[in-house]
């Protein structure tokens, strides 16, 4: 990536050779051709910074990034030292940590979530002040009314600029609009009945936690066909979001060891505060991280798997892929991984050439609930 400040070799993470998707894009090429202009000094903080492209170049401020993203913190800190830049030189935070109490500029890379957005300039407008540069930057099909109202309501007046490159920037003033205003997050409600163990219960999600204001059909549907955990076995909710799949299971089996796993701070912070809400007995573990890494080879019985298929605005099976073969490494022989998905989306061929087998176990019009048996 070419910067005012010279050039950068950036990748995503994990890193795949045969991943054409790039670790930035024309936003952020925009908004560091914009600072050119704008004095960085005080506390600089990246909100969203998607791969670590805006810090690394941002590094000589010492900025403070924030995201949600476990991947993308890990990119950032391999794109660092792919650099030459200390990892010292940038400060990470997660959008669960305490903000920075003063924010002297304010560099917004606009989320795919709204609620994500209005949760976290609600958490960083006590920081804002009169003299605070705020910009945002997105591609143009990311930013909306209800953007540019986000930012008004919280931030103050805002304003946007030509579009270059189908990459727009975002100018907010601070007017202490939403020093003082409620954060609506994490939000809660009660799961309809018909569902399982988990009819009735109670669901909480913090922003940006996908369907965080109802239950998705796909899990609805994937709920009613959960496979028998009984016994003392080790089961993994993989990519769990609010947990409502792995407390189904906690629910209904008391001495099955759940493991819930999001690459997603807010998806794990939300599962936690799910399975407590709800006061459910036994053994569980929340983990932050790059799927399965970090779990021992063979020490699974049962994978729950809803993969998404979205990496940002671009469609993949890229991350399905990889939760797949994570899993069969991590299930012992015998071991079953059970995985909702859109019909269309054919995991059944990838499953077949992973494990060797793949069993239909229940289907609709729109979704399938799929079986592969570790031999």
């Amino acid at each position: 990536m070419t910067t005012p400040w010279g050039e950068l070799t950036l990748a995503r993470f994990p890193e795949d050779p045969r991943d054409r998707l790039r670790a930035w894009d024309a936003s952020d090429e925009y908004l560091l051709r914009h600072l050119q202009e704008v004095p960085l000094s005080g506390t600089v903080v990246v909100l969203g910074d998607r791969w670590g492209a805006l810090v690394t170049a941002l590094a000589a401020h010492g900025p403070t990034q924030i995201t949600d993203s476990y991947l993308s913190q890990e990119a950032t800190r391999a794109n660092l030292a792919r650099n030459g830049v200390g990892t010292g030189a940038v400060r990470l935070l997660t959008t669960q940590d305490p903000p920075p109490e003063r924010i002297d500029v304010l560099l917004v890379r606009v989320p795919k979530s709204l609620a994500l957005l209005e949760d976290q300039l609600l958490r960083l407008a006590p920081g804002v002040h009169e003299g605070t540069v705020v910009v945002g930057t997105g591609m143009v099909k990311e930013i909306h009314t209800s953007t540019l109202r986000l930012f008004e309501r919280i931030i103050g007046p805002t304003r946007t600029s030509l579009a270059e490159k189908k990459a727009r920037l975002i100018f907010s003033t601070p007017d202490a609009s939403g020093k003082n205003a409620a954060n609506p997050w994490p939000y809660s409600y009660a799961l309809p009945e018909g569902v399982g163990p988990v009819s009735g219960r109670t669901v909480v999600n913090h922003a940006g936690v996908f369907c965080a204001d109802r239950l998705d059909i796909g899990t609805r549907f994937f709920l009613g066909h959960l496979p028998d955990s009984g016994g003392g076995r080790r089961v993994v909710d993989l990519g769990c979001g609010n947990g409502v799949v792995g407390t189904a299971v906690a629910l209904a089996n008391p001495e099955a060891e759940v493991l819930f796993v999001d690459e997603s701070f807010q998806a794990v912070a939300s599962a936690e505060a799910t399975y407590k809400a709800n006061g459910v007995p036994g053994h569980a573990e929340f983990r932050v991280g790059d799927g399965l890494s970090g779990v021992p080879d063979g020490s699974v019985d049962l994978v729950l798997n809803n993969p998404p298929f979205h990496s940002h605005q671009a469609t993949t099976d890229a991350t399905a892929r990889r939760m797949f073969a994570d899993a069969r490494r991590a299930l012992r022989p015998g071991g079953e991984l059970w995985v909702v998905g859109n019909r269309h989306l054919g995991y059944h061929v990838t499953l077949r050439r992973l494990f060797g087998n793949s069993e239909l176990v229940a289907s609709d019009p729109k979704f399938v609930v799929l079986r592969a048996v570790r031999k």
